[in-house]
């Protein structure tokens, strides 16, 4: 299987600070990879990296063997990179609906689909952003960066600080997203227990460097590699 995402010696941070001294990453069609590591070690740099708002400091990111290096987050949103930060981002102005219509491209991921998978947006489709509950933003912010059909879908932290009834719903959504196929995902988790079981592969980082990099049933059934990377005393279960 070709690899669709390419990530070649990528230097990148902020300003003169480098946190990413020489990222090296490709991920193929349809695999979902869960992003760990402890506060700070370059989890966020990195999707925000490839999503074209750091600054770079050397090496490549390719799409689909397209050269998106130089491009800006909005040529790459055109070519293929839906992303849904910590922070949400979705238009507070604007409805549910005019939210996802607003940034829409043609494919498979429809207004109509987010609708089913969201049942709760289809509710309160012309409601506005700030109207919303923050699970509510976040299946927002999911659904809108689907409607752009993306070839590969970053998420960065999806359930952070949402309540546990939201939680699963969202990983329920999630798991439909990626059983789907066609898109590669990369999911940023604090958590490793949520997400292990959803992805088919683990990274870990430490320092902005790849420490650890295996499938992510291997790194589920490895309590030595989750205590000593993540702190995770127990087996993932």
């Amino acid at each position: 299987m070709s690899d669709l995402l390419t990530i070649e010696g990528l230097r990148a941070g902020y300003g003169e600070a480098v946190v990413l001294p020489g990222m090296t990453l490709r991920l193929p069609e349809s695999q979902v990879l869960a992003l760990l590591g402890r506060n700070g070690t370059g989890k966020t740099t990195l999707i925000n990296s490839i999503v074209g708002v750091t600054r770079r400091f050397g090496g490549t990111v390719s799409l689909g063997g397209l050269d998106i290096t130089r491009m800006r987050p909005d040529q790459r949103a055109r070519a293929g990179i839906g992303w849904v930060p910590q922070e949400r981002n979705i238009f507070r102005s604007l409805t549910v609906e005019e939210n996802m219509t607003a940034v829409a491209q043609p494919g498979p991921w429809s207004v109509a689909k987010i609708y089913e998978m969201f049942p709760r947006l289809k509710e309160r489709r012309n409601n506005f952003g700030n109207q919303l509950s923050g699970g509510e933003q976040q299946m927002l912010a999911i659904g809108r960066a689907l409607t752009l059909n993306p070839k590969v879908l970053l998420l960065d932290e999806p359930t952070e600080g949402l309540a546990p009834i939201i939680v699963e719903e969202l990983l329920k959504a999630l798991g439909t997203i990626t059983r789907a196929g066609g898109i590669c995902s990369i999911i940023v988790e604090q958590n490793a227990q949520k997400i292990l079981g959803l992805a088919d592969r683990a990274v870990i980082l430490e320092r902005g460097a790849i420490v650890h990099d295996a499938a992510s049933a291997t790194l589920r059934a490895d309590p030595a590699a989750l205590e000593r990377f993540l702190g995770v005393a127990a087996k993932v279960v």
